[in-house]
């Protein structure tokens, strides 16, 4: 049985981020690649059932704010065809809940 395997598009909204080389070092490394031209938006791909991999997003992208400080965070992504809603960074809790509309 083959593996199927999805695109996985993300876009960072982050101000006064300090340090944004550790910061796309990091996604980097979980397989998120930055799109050339555009400002922090990436690539990846995913193998993992949609639910899987929101929380995996959602935890590699925590991981590396707390590699570094910022001041606000929202992301928003898609998984193959399958848009997500957008998330926003809570720092009182530490972790990204969904933005309210």
């Amino acid at each position: 049985m083959s593996e199927t395997r999805m695109k996985v598009a993300l876009v960072v909204d982050v101000q006064g981020l300090e340090n944004r080389p550790l910061f796309e070092k990091h996604l980097k490394r979980e397989g998120f690649l930055p799109i050339e031209g555009e400002e922090f938006a990436y690539l990846g791909e995913a193998t993992s059932h949609i639910f899987n991999t929101r929380a995996y997003i959602l935890e590699v992208v925590s991981k590396g704010l707390k590699k570094t400080t910022f001041e606000t965070c929202r992301i928003i992504f898609e998984i193959g065809e399958n848009p997500m809603e957008l998330y926003i960074f809570d720092k009182t809790r530490h972790e990204f809940v969904p933005q309210q509309v």
